[in-house]
């Protein structure tokens, strides 16, 4: 299996993923850790897959999405976007306004607390 195919299966068979470097327990660069941490804190169940396991898959996913960077979440087969799109969305209260459109399951009251300890 290609991994333009294998990263088609894992979005498909997943609500949530999010490529990045490391593993969601063990995040190892900042920025997947950022975004990690959002999803952990707002009881988001997410795959997580680190690029930093495949060179084919990390080098893929930048291919599939055409986005140069890592991380990368997926909602429902959607690209959203990276690190600073992610947090921005957060605090903006959009990131819910994802979840609940597409039937994603999230601590409502965990994100307003995100949004008030950075408001």
């Amino acid at each position: 299996m290609s991994a333009q195919d294998q990263i088609r299966e894992t979005i498909e068979k997943n609500d949530v993923v999010l490529f990045m470097k490391g593993t969601k327990m063990m995040p190892q660069c900042g920025f997947s850790s950022r975004v990690a941490g959002v999803l952990n804190y707002m009881g988001v169940n997410f795959a997580d897959v680190n690029v930093l396991a495949d060179a084919d898959i990390r080098q893929g996913i930048k291919d599939f999405s055409d986005w140069p960077t890592i991380p990368q979440l997926y909602v429902k087969g959607e690209f959203v976007g990276g690190c600073d799109i992610v947090t921005e969305m957060a605090l903006s209260g959009e990131l819910d306004t994802l979840f609940e459109t597409k039937g994603v399951t999230f601590d409502k009251d965990a994100a307003n607390k995100i949004r008030e300890a950075n408001g």
